[in-house]
């Protein structure tokens, strides 16, 4: 990316509070080690005033949402951001809401922006409306807008080699997607367990069966 770059990891959090069911098991470890119960010193009062109403606070998960971020090194200026969607992007509720409100603000910048998605389920955040495939990546260059570089990509095409913008007259660098895939695929060891789920949402019954020539049985 040369010297005139550095990328940043940007982090939300995201709270959900937990449903009565999801409750019961929040916060609890399947196994747990404890010590004894801590003996209080001799003269100290033990005995807790007791409150006359007690209530319970809601149960919450938190939940790290993480895109990437390439900055002017010399003034931190934000320049191209890219955005890998998640589940919760493309789950009704507010946290597509929330992501759609930080794609509208970074259309309205001088920034660069890219999105993924890899997921084949779920809403895809609108707008411009897409053409129709498994998954997709598009590259919004800021001068370029209205207009916008898209790949649409099938369930059996190799992940394509898109460009990342920079500042002109700095060039694009190249991010090739299948080489990533296979590099995170390898280094996390999902081929030890990922192909005993069933896919969500199921694969059509020719993909299916394309899918079984190529993953372990």
């Amino acid at each position: 990316m040369g010297p005139n770059y550095i990328v940043k990891v940007e982090v939300r959090l995201i709270l959900h509070e937990l449903s009565a069911d999801e409750r019961r098991f929040f916060g609890r470890a399947d196994v747990g080690i404890t010590g004894p119960a801590p003996q209080a010193a001799a003269g100290t009062a033990t005995e807790r005033v007791a409150a006359p109403v007690r209530l319970t606070l809601p149960a919450v998960d938190a939940e790290r949402m993480a895109s990437l971020e390439i900055r002017d090194r010399r003034n931190r200026r934000v320049v191209t951001v890219l955005e890998l969607l998640s589940p919760s992007n493309k789950t009704p509720g507010p946290d597509p809401d929330e992501y759609l409100a930080k794609r509208v603000r970074l259309l309205h910048q001088q920034t660069h922006f890219v999105e993924i998605d890899l997921r084949r389920g779920g809403e895809r955040p609108q707008h411009p409306p897409l053409p129709d495939c498994d998954y997709y990546a598009l590259v919004c260059r800021w001068h370029d807008r209205p207009t916008i570089g898209f790949w649409p990509i099938a369930l059996r095409d190799p992940l394509p080699v898109i460009p990342i913008p920079l500042t002109p007259p700095d060039p694009d660098v190249t991010l090739d997607l299948q080489a990533l895939l296979h590099r995170v695929y390898d280094g996390a060891g999902y081929a030890k367990y990922i192909y005993g789920e069933t896919p969500d949402p199921p694969l059509p019954a020719e993909n299916l069966a394309w899918a079984h020539q190529h993953v372990p049985q």
